[in-house]
């Protein structure tokens, strides 16, 4: 597709702009990117942009076309005119980058972007019937053993839920805007108590800048979880705009998340509950604030008049913990693909997306039949190469892009379920005995201390 500002070029009064004068224009009061060799101003774009303007932050200054072309169909191109200013005088294209546009392009021909298979719809019957069936064993049956179940219900339906939220933050599930936002809201903000808004704002941040300590927020869990010794630097966090700081807190928690971590993924929700309800009611911009706050408000109405209707408090906690540890084994997916990948300081370089993707992801090896299991995260490389692609269409992708990781010599990752847990427990473990003899954050020295560490 011929670029924005081609038809000036033609007319020969195009300014032509040098890759240093492109960085020289990288801050959020003047922030300039580059696409497919076009320079565009999108300062004025920066409150207005549908993803937030984090991606744009993140890649300011340099180019950004593939990673552009990967959230963006072809008809947003003709939006970019307004902001053209100018041609990149050395604008060069890897052959990774050129063969991954290739692929691209022949994926969009083929119409995939907008088949979504029959997914969505069964999803959707799936969790109304699991949910009236949580409600009848609440409401109808006496049996604790009953109770308990319904709680896994629950769990399982927030699984699910969440796999429709990701997919429709990411591509149209319906065909139809309206109806979409309105199944997000539904199942997301009500259902769940997540607010997509926030979801959106974080995954969004987390694609663009996918295994960068720095600026990916699923990497920032500190002081629970630290993936890489550069976390105990204190590093500055671009994405909570604070400090990640590595204190004896941190340390102390640090050195043993090899054995918190399935217990803490148990109970992992709250932080996400807490979070969302703290990005609805704090953070400046919240697009349809008022209808992300009622849909959260949904929800802390119907899960604790649910959980009221048990009859003892012994089955209420066995109520809350049945629904939120089911829902933990999604927590724990959610780390499997990223937390024994390849990490790194800074923000991403837009002319190594390709590289960059496949680099800090894993995939999860599994038969078909399992799919629904893994709610396409385990075609993440597929997923985050091509992240407006429904899921239905990411197993018969993944030959391909083998194929190119192959030809350019790139690492294509990818274990088994139970190798992916392994990988991610030695991982956390090496950086646990890391953070023992790092010499910030340190707790002051005794014979206690010496002695609780002495042993991995």
């Amino acid at each position: 597709m011929p670029a924005a500002g081609d038809s000036a070029a033609a007319a020969g009064d195009v300014r032509m702009i040098s890759s240093k004068e492109l960085r020289a224009h990288a801050s959020p009061d003047d922030l300039w990117i580059s696409i497919s060799g076009d320079v565009y101003d999108v300062t004025p774009w920066l409150p207005h942009h549908p993803g937030g303007d984090l991606p744009l932050i993140t890649l300011a200054g340099q180019d950004a076309t593939d990673a552009f072309a990967a959230y963006h169909p072809p008809s947003a191109r003709p939006l970019l005119r307004r902001f053209f200013v100018g041609r990149l005088s050395d604008y060069t294209v890897s052959p990774a980058s050129a063969d991954y546009r290739r692929l691209l392009a022949q994926l969009s021909s083929a119409g995939l972007f907008e088949r979504v298979g029959p997914t969505p719809k069964v999803q959707l019957v799936l969790m109304a019937t699991l949910f009236c069936a949580a409600l009848y064993l609440v409401l109808a049956c006496a049996t604790a053993s009953a109770h308990l179940l319904a709680g896994g219900l629950i769990g399982f339906i927030w699984i699910q839920s969440g796999w429709m939220g990701h997919d429709s933050g990411h591509h149209r599930i319906t065909g139809h805007p309206l109806l979409d936002r309105v199944v997000q809201v539904l199942s997301g903000n009500c259902l769940t108590g997540l607010s997509i808004a926030w979801w959106k704002c974080n995954h969004n941040t987390h694609h663009i800048a996918c295994n960068s300590l720095d600026h990916d927020p699923d990497l920032q869990h500190m002081p629970l979880f630290a993936v890489s010794p550069k976390l105990f630097g204190n590093i500055w966090s671009y994405f909570y705009r604070r400090t990640l700081a590595f204190d004896a807190a941190s340390k102390f928690l640090i050195s043993y998340q090899h054995w918190t971590f399935y217990p803490v993924m148990c109970i992992a929700r709250i932080n996400l509950l807490t979070q969302s309800a703290l990005f609805v009611l704090t953070e400046k911009k919240v697009p349809q604030r008022f209808l992300e706050i009622a849909g959260v408000a949904a929800f802390w109405a119907w899960y604790p008049l649910l959980v009221s209707c048990l009859p003892n408090w012994w089955e209420r906690v066995a109520f809350v913990l049945s629904s939120f540890t089911i829902c933990g084994i999604q927590h724990v997916q959610f780390c499997l693909n990223h937390f024994s990948s390849e990490v790194y300081v800074g923000p991403p370089k837009g002319n190594d997306w390709f590289e960059k993707q496949t680099a800090g992801t894993l995939d999860i090896l599994c038969s078909p039949w399992m799919d629904w299991f893994h709610g396409g995260l385990q075609f993440q490389i597929e997923h985050h190469l091509f992240p407006r692609l429904p899921r239905c269409h990411l197993r018969k992708v993944a030959p391909y892009v083998r194929d190119l990781c192959k030809k350019h010599g790139l690492p294509y990752s990818a274990a088994s379920f139970w190798d992916a847990n392994v990988l991610t427990w030695k991982t956390l473990r090496a950086a646990a005995l890391q953070a023992r003899n790092a010499t910030s954050g340190a707790a002051p020295k005794n014979l206690v201390w010496e002695a609780v560490n002495t042993h991995g």
